[in-house]
């Protein structure tokens, strides 16, 4: 996909956050002198952990679903989602009165079916290395009369995603870089546009797991590359291609790609726990992971960091941390 004309923009964004005030929280920033000391720079952590369903999939599914027809919101919503989009779709269909279907892989962690179900959701399996779940989701809609409302591949979900990086820009003021994590690609893509629609010399990095390396190999080849479904701890980020929306926005405003070793966000999901006293989940973990691993070599003075989510149950959490996951 080619365009020269944005799919989302800095207002769109804006737009995204008077539709989400006091419906999706406004996570908190934190900081840490031990962080700073280890890798040299300032950081800014956007705890989206915090955040709604625990993760920050609530602002782009809620902002997308408010803004369907009452005949739509009447017939009810499909999804495909491997947990964190999947409960926010949920949650956003219970709040505004309707129902969801949601298609999620069968190996999906337990902590997020069961949040998804407790949201009030129709869950269909299925295999994540065999199925399509797109396919799946878009016969599902074509016989019940849904509305799809994507992970990431909707201007209305990439908007709502890029008001976390629009918050923290509003508390901590200019950054010299920004990280998230890249699954599908729509946090990036949102973060980058309201992050690089005011500060246009921002760094806008995107980490992903040494297995799920579609993105950094897409970017590099100028086009979306296809991998085989990988087989990595960071489940959130465990996809074989970049969306097409979302990589004709990322193609255009991310500068580097960071890759992380599953040895490495362990490591970084222990400091998190141990040292800044939060739960993060493994996907959520990986820029974390690129900084103390020391992927970019030397920062600049200012860094921002979205913590993308936290949805990650304490017995896995336990395994993962002790190396035995």
């Amino acid at each position: 996909m080619t365009t020269t004309t944005p799919p989302v923009t800095l207002d769109d964004i804006r737009d995204a956050a008077a539709r989400l005030k006091g419906v999706a929280h406004r996570t908190p920033v934190l900081r840490s002198r031990t962080l700073d000391a280890l890798v040299g720079a300032e950081v800014f952590l956007k705890c989206e952990n915090f955040q709604r369903v625990g993760a920050f999939k609530f602002r782009g599914a809620y902002n997308a679903a408010s803004r369907l027809t009452p005949d739509q919101l009447a017939r009810g919503i499909a999804t495909y989602s491997s947990g964190n989009h999947a409960q926010a779709v949920a949650l956003a269909a219970r709040e505004l009165g309707t129902t969801a279907v949601i298609v999620m892989p069968h190996d999906a962690p337990a902590s997020k079916r069961d949040a998804t179900a407790g949201y009030g959701a129709e869950i269909v399996t299925y295999d994540r290395y065999t199925g399509d779940r797109v396919a799946i989701a878009e016969a599902l809609a074509a016989e019940r009369g849904l509305a799809v409302i994507p992970p990431y591949e909707h201007p209305h979900v990439i908007a709502g995603q890029g008001t976390a990086a629009l918050e923290l820009l509003e508390e901590v003021g200019e950054l010299d870089a920004l990280m998230t994590p890249v699954g599908g690609g729509g946090l990036i893509a949102g973060s980058a546009t309201a992050a690089k629609g005011q500060y246009a010399d921002l760094r806008m990095i995107g980490v992903e797991p040494e297995a799920g390396d579609d993105t950094k190999r897409s970017l590099e080849a100028g086009r979306r590359i296809e991998i085989p479904v990988p087989h990595t701890i960071a489940d959130g980020q465990a996809l074989h291609t970049p969306g097409e929306l979302t990589f004709a926005v990322n193609r255009l405003l991310v500068d580097a790609i960071e890759l992380v070793s599953d040895d490495e966000i362990r490591e970084a999901m222990r400091f998190a726990f141990e040292r800044l006293k939060i739960v993060v989940e493994p996907s959520g973990a990986t820029p974390l992971a690129a900084l103390l691993a020391g992927r970019m070599g030397s920062l600049p003075r200012r860094v921002g960091v979205i913590i993308s989510g936290g949805n990650v149950d304490a017995e896995r959490f336990a395994r993962l941390c002790g190396g035995t996951d």
